[in-house]
């Protein structure tokens, strides 16, 4: 009985130094871990993965930078084209992104490819593929789908649901009103109205 207790006041404190050991050494193998040439499904991890972009870019001038993200004013001079998603203020001559949410002011040609939020204002506005939700004012304007005004000389759209103001006015199909010399809602058991045309 006198040598157990000794042998078991050893193992006692054996055993928490050997479990802390061992804890250690799976710590520094898993922090240098490596591929193995015989093992294909072996992986070497050096680093986390960091992301390209964290942040969007604020200014835009011409097509730069680059970036799929634009929160801020971007001045089109000449133009731009490099920066997919906008969100803002688009000013100068020529603007053209996927994405824009906001004023897109742009003398001659505001370009939307797949949707619109917002105001665009010139010459020439186009969301021709994709939603607008908003307000065009120019001598030429065309949206896919169009909620909200269309103000100009030619105004055309696939299905509206709004307001037409201009010279011609055309639609696919129309919950609204168009207000024009000429008015042509395609759908709709009258076709071409001068003047007043109502789609419901």
């Amino acid at each position: 009985m006198k040598k157990l207790l000794p042998l078991s006041l050893v193992a006692a404190f054996a055993l928490p130094l050997c479990a802390q050991s061992n804890s250690a050494a799976e710590a520094d193998a898993s922090d240098n871990l490596t591929i193995e040439e015989d093992n294909p499904l072996a992986v070497e991890v050096s680093q986390p993965r960091t992301n390209a972009a964290l942040w969007p870019a604020f200014l835009a001038i011409w097509d730069f930078p680059e970036t799929p993200d634009l929160v801020g004013v971007r001045l089109t001079i000449p133009y731009s084209t490099k920066q997919e998603s906008v969100t803002g203020v688009d000013v100068g001559l020529w603007g053209r992104s996927r994405y824009f949410e906001g004023v897109q002011a742009n003398v001659l040609r505001n370009d939307v490819k797949d949707s619109c939020a917002g105001i665009q204002c010139g010459i020439y506005n186009s969301v021709a593929r994709g939603d607008l939700c908003g307000l065009q004012v120019g001598l030429w304007n065309e949206s896919g789908s169009h909620r909200g005004v269309q103000f100009g000389l030619v105004n055309v759209s696939g299905d509206t649901q709004g307001f037409q103001f201009g010279l011609i006015n055309r639609s696919e199909t129309m919950y609204g009103f168009q207000v024009g010399l000429i008015n042509i809602i395609r759908d709709a058991e009258i076709q071409f109205c001068p003047v007043v045309n109502v789609g419901f």
